[in-house]
């Protein structure tokens, strides 16, 4: 059974998919830079689980290193029919900070995976996270596919969008059938520690204040990673049409249910059993006010139907987090 490539995989959404692929007897090989954004003991512990699974195997690259992307996949292309490409510098707030990290994972990443896809004789579909954040901070909601999503606020999100338009060229000219996924506020266990709900219940638990921007009225569209995986292999098994003009589709991954950051430290507060101390601050540059991904199109294409509610998801991931950090 040939391998399908999995970049990202020791990533949150990454190891996820790995695993959910695994379960139903798919053979992955699976690639990370296992770079040093965040802790990479949580890298290497999301890794654990999966080494030793039968039909899994890791080769530790960068997707923006062209030379050793070539060489890692030298002998799986010939044969590879499916690649899910989740890897990416993730974080609106680190782009400010580190602009070049983002063009060379985000844009020269991404134009490697794709010359890697043209590489593959027999290459069937291949899959790649996109972002809410290409949708800017616009006033117009639920976002929708027909937005024309051209105002990013955000160096990660211009990447993001990026990403996108190559793709569609990649799909017009070379006929590369390709799936982009706008994955909103994904969360839960083995979730990213810059992201606010892991922030906020390290915080919580050790007794530290919590930072909260705009007296925590900003809204997410918080998406839990199972209904995201769900969405993910429903869409790596729908390639579009192959004699499509643009053989290109793009999805909202989200909840369609924004909730407030209140509400989000309302959840974590009753999870941990204790209430946050707040300092509330300003809203920074890049983030915006409110995401709310309009799933329609996902829901008819895919039988996209996200299930998990916020109170219950953050549920799980602090009784995880308690586990991990053993407190």
């Amino acid at each position: 059974m040939p391998e399908i490539i999995v970049t990202g995989a020791a990533g949150f959404i990454g190891s996820y998919v790995v695993a959910a692929l695994l379960d139903r007897g798919e053979q992955v090989l699976g690639i990370d830079s296992l770079n040093t954004y965040y802790d990479p003991a949580l890298k290497q512990a999301r890794l654990q689980r999966l080494q030793g699974r039968n039909g899994f195997r890791f080769r530790q690259v960068d997707i923006a290193d062209e030379a050793a992307l070539k060489t890692a996949l030298a002998d799986v292309l010939p044969d590879t029919q499916r690649i899910v490409h989740l890897a990416a510098q993730a974080g609106v707030r680190y782009s400010i900070e580190q602009p070049e990290e983002y063009v060379r994972a985000n844009l020269n990443g991404h134009f490697n995976m794709l010359q890697m896809a043209r590489l593959a004789p027999k290459l069937d579909h291949l899959v790649y996270a996109s972002s809410s954040s290409v949708y800017g901070a616009s006033k117009k909601v639920p976002f929708s596919l027909d937005d024309a999503a051209d105002h990013p606020i955000s160096l990660y999100a211009a990447t993001k969008r990026a990403d996108e338009l190559l793709s569609v060229s990649y799909a017009r000219i070379f006929k590369l059938r390709q799936t982009g996924l706008r994955f909103f506020t994904v969360y839960g266990p083995w979730g990213r520690p810059d992201m606010a709900y892991y922030k906020f219940t390290k915080a919580i638990l050790e007794g530290t204040p919590i930072e909260t921007y705009a007296g925590g009225a900003p809204q997410r569209d918080f998406t839990y990673i199972d209904d995201i995986v769900a969405g993910v292999l429903s869409a790596l098994d729908r390639p579009p049409p192959a004699d499509a003009e643009e053989p290109h589709r793009l999805y909202n991954l989200g909840n369609d249910s924004p909730e407030s950051v209140n509400a989000l430290v309302t959840a974590i507060e009753a999870a941990c059993g204790r209430k946050a101390q707040r300092i509330d601050t300003p809203m920074p540059l890049g983030d915006v006010p409110k995401t709310w991904a309009d799933i329609s199109v996902s829901r008819q294409d895919l039988g996209y139907a996200p299930t998990i509610r916020l109170d219950e998801g953050i549920r799980r991931f602090v009784a995880w987090y308690r586990d991990y950090a053993k407190v």
